[in-house]
């Protein structure tokens, strides 16, 4: 007997990893990182995150508002990605419907500027919660990644192919012909 259920094997016998990822512990402890991180960032920018804009220079006040600001949006970005693929664990989507709705949450926002003056003015509190979302926020990019690109590549045997001759290419500094 295999030791991968059924339904984890794609119709090319190729073991469909992104269903087994949804359903692993390691999503269960990123979801609950996730959701306690959101609900921490909102504690401290309604409560003490308030009283310490307040003392910040003019500067350093406009550099609070922005990096709060993306630091909300990456949250509830990431949050939404955490929520769709537990809908798709509970079996209330699949992962077919997952993928297509998973295109409106936006993953490839850049990383913070985590240094300079600007940096160093936040208060530290804040500066912990963006440099903590933005190490979720790369669990979360792995994550998709594993579960979606395995299902392109399985869509699309050919991609894996090219895929294999662009790092060697890369790697050897070479350019493909063929491209």
């Amino acid at each position: 007997m295999s030791e991968f259920p059924i339904n984890s094997v794609s119709e090319s016998g190729a073991i469909d990893f992104g269903s087994r990822a949804v359903n692993s512990e390691l999503f269960r402890e990123l979801f609950r990182d996730g959701m306690t991180l959101v609900e921490e960032t909102a504690a401290y920018l309604d409560g003490p995150g308030r009283s310490e804009s307040r003392a910040l220079s003019r500067a350093a006040t406009l550099t609070y508002s922005t990096e709060s600001m993306r630091l909300t949006t990456r949250l509830m970005q990431i949050a939404s990605w955490l929520l769709l693929q537990r809908a798709v664990n509970e079996g209330e989507l699949s992962l077919d419907q997952a993928s297509s709705e998973k295109n409106k949450v936006r993953l490839d926002s850049p990383n913070p500027l985590m240094s300079g003056p600007q940096w160093d003015d936040l208060p530290a509190a804040l500066r912990d919660l963006i440099e903590r979302t933005t190490r979720l926020h790369e669990r979360v990019r792995h994550m998709d990644r594993a579960i979606y690109a395995a299902r392109t590549v399985a869509a699309n045997p050919a991609n894996l192919i090219a895929r294999d001759l662009d790092r060697l290419a890369s790697a050897f500094g070479a350019r493909r012909l063929d491209s």
